[in-house]
This record gives structure tokens, C-alpha cells and sequence, in this order.
């Protein structure tokens, strides 16, 4: 069992690989015309659905956007499934993931419907033999006859209902977080906690994911907040080593230069080699800075109307950009400043400093959020 919820998050993690590049795609699309037309003073290019023109073009762009935003579930469905048995289960695992839309079962239904794929096709492909004048039968209807017929049956008929109640319940209830200015709060200073908590840790990858999840329910806020989280800590101590410099060696003044990329794009395993001089001491340091920084965007009101892009640049797609901004440097300053006050990154005799070899971390950069 403990295998089976190890293999299950590969494959979930696989499926939000794959559909990342389509909502960061998609919501480009739909910020680039909203930008241009701010520009000029337009707020909205809902009346210019019809007729001609240059922002009857803009609107006609966003749309294709909203279009990609709209494949979410499907997308994560099928290569889920895909993930779990190859080329035989990503049909059913598409077609399931468009049914979790159509009858409003959402992300949980896009999960589960991708399960059943996969898993579907793997007892097919174990139990089911067919003569060898007749293998390619078996991967190209066989397998996917069995995957939709449960996706069909499974989905279609005995879970819709029930998943539709619960998935409904869930984005309303977050949805009314979202707009209660107190409760939002809340969800920004936890959120930024979790992600600076481990930085790319199972509590990083649990907010992360949440955060996924309910984006793809189109609730766009709280990954307002993950997405500034994300680039707090590897920021900080770009910061730290041109504001204080005295307090690092030449090895982590270096170290700090490759940082200011990491925290632009949004890649939080950037601050783990300073931060493993003094765990103990820097992870709360980190946790305190990012969710004062959170919370100051939700204080300042930046808003996430449309799916957010990671990284700092992620500002485009925000409504209120520079409260997303001024919310990354307060948190980034707040972790330098700290850090730098109670650690010596010259220290050799700082706890966990001998043993942190800087050049043998490693630091992935397959996950940049």
C-alpha cells in the first residue's frame, strides 16, 4: 500500500508536469490583450466579442486562451493515465478528465477518472492474452475499449453525482475564503509558510499541489500566493549577499549570484544551500519572511482573475501586479535582514557548516513552479 501512494504521486506530479506548460501558455494569452488594453484604458474586452477591429482581435486572442484554461482537467487526466499505462490509457484518461468538466466533478473527478484508466489498462495487460498473430489488437482497441468503458461506467454513471456535490461544496467554500479579506489572510500567511517551509520538501510539494488543484477548479488566488512564496527565500539571499556582504564567504557571495535567476523564476531550492548552514535557526526565518510577505499581498490586494504565471514576471497575469511585487521584496528583505542577523556565513564553527559542500547540493530545476 505504502508502494501503491508512492507510485500514485508520481503519477499525479507526472499529470501536473504536462499540464503546467498548458496553463502557462493559456493564461498568457489571456493577459497579453488584457494588458494592451489597459493601456488604452479598456478594463474589459467583453463588448468587443463582435464586430471588427483591433480589439475585437484582442478578444478574439483571450478567448483561445480561455480555451487552453478550459482543457485543464482533461489534459492532467490523460497524462496521468498516461503516466500509469503508457499510449493504451490516455484516451480514456482524456475522456475522463472531460467528462470531470462536463458534470462538474472537477480536479478530484479528473484524478480519479485517470486512475481508472491506468489502472484499468494495467489488469487488461495482465490478464487479458491474446493470440501473437493478433498483438496489436490488444494496445490499440482492447485496452482502450476496457479503460473508457470503465471511465464510462465508473465516471459516468456512478460517481458524477456524488463527486459534482463534493467538488461544488469545496470551491464554494474556498471561493468564500477567498473573498472574505480576513480568511484570505489566513491562506496567504499559511501558504507562504509551507512553501518557504522545506523548499521543495513534501510540505513544499503539498502546497504546490493544493494550489494546482484548486486552479484547476478556476480558483486562481491562493497560487497568487504560492507563486510569490516560491521566489521569496532564493531572493533573500541574492539580497543578502550585496547588502551584507562581510557575513558570507567568497563561496556563498558566489553562490548568491546564481540566486537572483532562481528567484526570478521561481525555484525555492535555491536558498537550500544557506539555509543548511543553520537550519535550525533559517527555516523559521525563511517560514516568518514568506508568510509576512504573503500576507502583504493579500493585504495590498493583488488579485488572481486569471490563472497566474510563476516567477516574479508572474506580475503580468495579476491583477494588481505590483502588490504581487512589493509582497515578494518585503518577504525577501525580511529573510535577509534575519538571516544575516543571526547567522555568520563565515562562521566554519555554525552549526551544520562543515558539513554543507556547496558544489555536491542538488538542486532540481525540473520542477519550476
Amino acid at each position: 500500500m505504502k508502494q501503491f501512494f508512492k507510485d500514485a504521486k508520481g503519477h499525479l506530479m507526472t499529470g501536473i508536469g504536462y499540464m503546467l506548460p498548458l496553463i502557462i501558455g493559456a493564461s498568457l494569452v489571456v493577459a497579453i490583450p488584457k494588458l494592451i488594453a489597459l493601456c488604452f484604458g479598456i478594463t474589459s474586452l467583453d463588448p468587443y466579442a463582435d464586430g471588427t477591429g483591433v480589439w475585437h482581435i484582442m478578444k478574439l486572442i483571450e478567448n483561445v486562451g480561455w480555451t487552453g484554461i478550459g482543457m485543464v482537467n482533461t489534459v492532467l487526466a490523460g497524462f496521468i493515465a498516461y503516466s500509469i499505462a503508457d499510449k493504451p490509457a490516455i484516451g480514456a484518461g482524456f475522456i475522463g478528465g472531460a467528462v470531470a468538466s462536463s458534470t462538474y466533478a472537477g480536479f478530484l473527478g479528473a484524478v480519479i477518472a485517470a486512475f481508472i484508466a491506468g489502472y484499468s489498462v494495467k489488469w487488461a495487460k495482465k490478464h487479458i492474452h491474446l493470440p501473437e498473430s493478433m498483438g496489436s489488437v490488444m494496445p490499440l482497441v482492447v485496452c482502450p475499449l476496457i479503460a473508457t468503458g470503465f471511465v464510462a461506467i465508473i465516471m459516468g454513471v456512478i460517481l458524477a453525482t456524488p463527486l459534482a456535490a463534493i467538488n461544488t461544496w469545496l470551491v464554494n467554500w474556498i471561493s468564500s475564503m477567498c473573498q472574505n479579506q480576513s480568511s484570505q489572510l489566513v491562506m496567504a500567511i499559511i501558504l507562504g509558510a509551507m512553501i518557504a517551509s522545506d523548499m521543495g520538501g513534501p510540505i513544499n510539494k503539498s502546497a504546490w499541489m493544493a494550489g494546482n488543484a484548486l486552479m484547476a477548479e478556476g480558483i486562481y488566488q491562493p497560487n497568487v500566493f504560492i507563486n510569490a512564496a516560491i521566489c521569496m527565500p532564493p531572493l533573500a539571499y541574492a539580497i543578502a549577499t550585496v547588502i551584507r556582504k562581510k557575513r558570507f564567504s567568497d563561496e556563498f557571495r558566489e553562490t548568491g549570484k546564481s540566486n537572483w535567476a532562481m528567484g526570478v523564476v521561481g525555484i525555492t531550492e535555491g536558498a537550500i544551500p544557506f539555509t543548511l548552514v543553520k537550519p535550525q535557526i533559517l527555516i523559521p526565518v525563511n517560514m516568518f519572511g514568506a508568510a509576512i510577505g504573503t500576507a502583504v499581498i493579500a493585504i495590498l490586494g493583488a488579485k488572481g482573475d486569471i490563472p497566474p504565471v510563476g516567477g516574479i514576471y508572474g506580475f503580468v497575469s495579476i491583477t494588481h501586479g505590483w502588490a504581487y511585487i512589493v509582497g515578494i521584496l518585503v518577504g525577501a528583505f525580511v529573510i535577509a535582514i534575519l538571516a544575516t542577523l543571526f547567522v555568520d556565513f563565515n562562521d566554519k564553527s555554525e552549526a551544520g557548516s562543515e558539513d554543507v559542500d556547496i558544489d555536491e547540493i542538488d538542486i532540481s530545476f525540473e520542477d519550476i513552479k
